[in-house]
C-alpha cells in the first residue's frame, strides 16, 4: 500500500465543480492583482476568526514581516520567539536588523515555554513571536500575562493553525496581530503561495495595507518604503472555495488523530510511541500529527520502504543553524528543542486519508520495534 504524507489531489477531486467556475470568474474579469475577490475574502477570513481586518499578502514569511515593519522593529531590538519552528518565523526578524532571541519550548506540546520567555526579556524586547506549531495555539494566557506585564506586544505566528483555537478565542486574534499562511500544505491551502494578517487594530490594519504596496497612500506617494506583498486574486478566489470547507476537514484531521491514538493503544507501543497531546479546552488542527519515537531515522527509513510518507519538522533548530551562528548558540543551549529535532517524526494526516492507511501506517510501525 502506498501512503503518501499528502494527498491534494484527493481533496481537489471533491471540490473541482467549485473550484474552477471561481478561477475562470478570475479570468473573465481580468482583475488579478488585490481588488474585489481579495478585499471580499480578507472579509471572509476576518469573520471567521472574529477579527475587525484581515490583510492579505504574497505568504505567511510576508505576513510576518510585515506585521513586524507596521510595529517599526529595526536594529537593535530584540524579538523573542521559538527555534524550533520553520525559518520564517526567525528570518523576518533579522530581515530587519533586529535580533532573534530564542527560547526553549514545552515538551509535550513542542510550543514556546512561557517561563523561558520571562527569563529572557531585557530592555531591549520590542515584541514576543510564538509559534501555534503543528496547528495548536501556545498557552496564549500566560504569554500574554508576561508581555502585559512589561507592554511587549505580541504577534501570532499562526501560519499552521487557521481554525485552531483556545479557551480564549481563534488562533489570530489572541495577541496584537496573527499571521496565515496559505502554503498548499497548509489546512487552508491555495494554489501558490498566499498570506494574510488579522488584527483588531484600526491604526496597525491602515499601516499593514500601506506597507504591502511599496509604502505608498495615496498611490505613488510614499511616506514609508515598504514591500511588494499582495495577495493575487487568483489565490483568494481558490481559498474563498475552500474556507467554507475548512472546519470539516479540520474535524476530518481530529478524526484522523483520534484512530492514530486507538490503533497506537491497541498495539501497547505507548513506551516506543508518543502522540500528540490536545489539552482540554483547546481546538486542535493537526495540521501535522507529530510522534516522538526511539530510533527516529532508522523507522523513517522503514516506513519509506514501506511506501509511507513522512517528514521531519525540523532536524535543526534554528540557534544551531550555521546562518545564525552569530547569535552564539550551541549544543545544549535549548535542550528541549534539540531533543524534539532528533526524535520526532510527522505522520500523514490529511483528512481523505483511509481508516486502512492508518492501520498499515500503524501496522509498519509495530513492525519495525518488533
Amino acid at each position: 500500500m502506498k501512503v503518501p504524507l499528502l494527498d491534494l489531489k484527493a481533496q481537489y477531486a471533491t471540490i473541482r465543480d467549485e473550484i474552477e467556475p471561481a478561477v475562470r470568474e478570475v479570468f473573465e474579469s481580468q482583475y488579478f492583482i488585490l481588488g474585489p475577490t481579495v478585499a471580499a475574502f480578507e472579509e471572509e477570513v476576518a469573520a471567521y476568526c472574529g477579527a475587525k481586518h484581515a490583510i492579505g499578502c504574497a505568504s505567511g514569511s510576508d505576513a510576518l514581516l510585515l506585521a513586524l515593519m507596521a510595529l517599526g522593529i529595526g536594529p537593535g531590538d530584540e524579538v523573542i520567539t521559538t527555534p524550533y519552528t520553520f525559518f520564517a518565523t526567525a528570518s523576518c526578524i533579522t530581515r530587519l536588523g533586529a535580533k532573534p532571541v530564542f527560547c526553549d519550548i514545552l515538551p509535550d506540546t513542542y510550543n514556546i515555554d512561557p517561563d523561558d520567555i520571562g527569563r529572557r526579556i531585557t530592555n531591549k524586547t520590542k515584541a514576543i513571536l510564538p509559534v501555534h506549531l503543528y496547528g495548536l495555539t501556545a498557552d496564549m494566557d500566560r504569554i500574554n500575562a508576561i508581555a502585559g506585564d512589561r507592554d511587549i506586544p505580541v504577534i501570532e505566528d499562526a501560519a499552521q493553525a487557521i481554525g485552531a483555537a483556545s479557551p480564549r478565542g481563534k488562533a489570530g486574534t489572541l495577541g496584537l496581530m496573527g499571521c496565515f499562511s496559505f502554503f498548499p500544505s497548509k489546512n487552508l491551502g491555495g494554489a501558490g503561495d498566499g498570506g494574510m494578517v488579522v488584527t483588531d487594530d484600526d491604526t496597525l490594519a491602515v499601516s499593514l495595507r500601506t506597507l504591502r504596496v511599496h509604502g505608498s497612500k495615496p498611490k505613488y506617494y510614499h511616506a514609508v518604503v515598504g514591500v511588494n506583498s499582495r495577495l493575487d486574486a487568483l489565490q483568494a478566489a481558490v481559498l474563498s472555495v475552500k474556507l467554507k470547507h475548512l472546519d470539516d476537514w479540520s474535524a476530518g484531521r481530529r478524526d484522523n488523530a483520534d484512530t492514530y491514538r486507538r490503533l497506537f493503544a491497541a498495539k501497547d507501543l505507548g513506551d516506543l510511541v508518543s502522540t500528540p497531546v490536545s489539552p482540554e479546552g483547546y481546538t486542535h488542527i493537526y495540521n501535522q500529527f507529530v510522534i516522538r519515537v526511539k530510533n527516529r531515522d532508522a523507522l523513517r527509513d522503514h516506513m519509506k520502504e514501506n511506501g509511507i510518507g513522512t517528514e521531519i519538522y525540523y532536524p535543526v533548530p534554528l540557534h544551531l543553524q550555521e546562518c545564525f551562528a552569530f547569535l552564539g548558540g550551541g549544543e545544549g543551549n535549548l535542550p528541549v528543542s534539540e531533543e524534539a529535532a532528533k526524535t520526532t517524526l510527522a505522520l500523514p494526516i490529511y483528512p481523505e486519508l483511509t481508516a486502512e492507511m492508518q492501520e498499515y501506517v500503524v501496522d509498519t510501525i509495530a513492525a519495525f520495534y518488533g
